[in-house]
């Protein structure tokens, strides 16, 4: 069904909410410009978890399968001491007709969506961010960095956990250091490791995650107090000092940790924007309106979920205002969700360490039961989503 009220929108950022979005607005006819402020693309990461509910929202604009083909399905995850001594095992929720999991390498992912991006008639703006929003009654008026200006019926605030849209709309919102740091690493996948394998040591966290036939990524987390920066030339060395507590399969992997450039480390910090989201006709989406810490691999599965509800609903042609007010009662909570239990496992990792954590604290229980409910469908009378 065409929309009668929104027929041409700007998205600022091509990430993996962008890029989702202007698919999804387009097999809804509905005409897409996009704001990237890169000049080049350049994607910054390493590889990313795929839940089902993430699979299953990708399904929607046709992509799920493709990203199961370049990357690589497993039931789930098995848990150990820093020297290989068996925790926990067991499969992750799963909804029918999706694996547990689905790792794929970032690039990947981006490529999958740039291709299908320009099978429709989007435009992209490469180096190029938003200078102006200014509220019109029937819509908004934007100017861009690189001089082009215009009236849309919607802007789409898709430009990350420091978007530009939301600083010129909310102003200032703090996000939150959680303690912790993320360190990331491509390695090659031996046939053998073919489920998600955690680690957990005094100090650290430290995790192997398939992505593909050859690829895997090591995953660690760890505390760093005061959020210090590290100097890119000494992150492989920083690294492996942060996992030289583990023995076993994560110590053989650690002699491959040579190049700096390689390490990818970020300090976690997550936000959720109060609601609503949106004011006059511009919209916040994926991590500009939610950051989350990585301990449920549900960051970019919200971000992909938020604008495939959005096209949704855009279908069902109501008011431009009723349309916002409907995503924000679909959207709010199931985020609060995910960024308030990843916060809450971010304080249990950080007791642990500090050996403050109280005894009936079951994790694995708490993830796989949190994974349960995003499984559930992400919109209201629709069952297949």
């Amino acid at each position: 069904m065409t929309n009668e009220h929104v027929k041409k929108v700007l998205i600022v950022g091509g990430g993996i909410s962008g890029l989702t979005a202007a698919i999804a607005l387009a097999k809804n006819g509905i005409r897409a410009e996009i704001a990237e402020k890169t000049s080049e693309w350049n994607v910054y990461g390493v590889g990313i978890i795929q839940p089902p509910n993430a699979l299953r929202a990708l399904n929607e604009i046709g992509l799920a399968k493709e990203c199961m083909k370049q990357g690589f399905s497993y039931s789930g995850f098995d848990y150990y001491t820093a020297q290989g001594h068996l925790l926990n095992d067991g499969d992750c929720p799963t909804i029918e007709g999706y694996p547990g999991v689905n790792g794929i390498s970032r690039k990947k992912l981006h490529n999958i969506l740039l291709d299908a991006v320009h099978q429709t008639e989007t435009k992209i703006y490469m180096g190029t961010t938003v200078s102006r929003i200014e509220p019109l009654p029937e819509g908004v008026f934007v100017e861009l960095s690189n001089g082009i200006s215009g009236q849309y019926d919607l802007l789409l605030g898709s430009d990350g956990a420091n978007s530009i849209v939301r600083k010129m709309i909310f102003g200032d919102v703090p996000q939150q250091y959680c303690g912790q740091g993320v360190w990331r690493y491509t390695l090659p996948r031996p046939k053998d490791i073919a489920r998600g394998l955690f680690y957990y040591g005094r100090k650290a966290k430290a995790g192997l995650v398939p992505m593909s036939d050859d690829k895997m990524y090591l995953l660690v987390t760890t505390p760093e107090p005061g959020n210090p920066k590290m100097p890119a030339d000494q992150l492989h060395t920083l690294l492996k000092e942060r996992i030289s507590e583990f023995g076993g399969i994560i110590k053989e992997y650690a002699d491959q940790i040579t190049d700096p450039s390689q390490v990818v480390y970020r300090p976690i910090f997550s936000h959720l924007i109060p609601q609503p989201w949106y004011k006059g006709r511009v919209l916040l989406v994926g991590d500009a309106a939610h950051g989350t810490a990585p301990h449920l691999g549900q960051g970019a599965s919200l971000a992909i979920e938020d604008v495939i509800v959005l096209a949704e609903l855009l279908k069902r042609n109501l008011s431009i205002e009723n349309t916002l007010d409907q995503f924000m009662q679909e959207r709010f909570e199931r985020s609060r969700l995910i960024v308030e239990h990843s916060d809450q496992l971010v304080k249990w990792e950080l007791d642990a360490w500090k050996g403050n954590l109280q005894k009936d604290v079951n994790i694995t229980d708490y993830v796989n039961e949190t994974l349960a409910e995003m499984n559930k469908p992400i919109i209201s009378k629709l069952s297949t989503l």
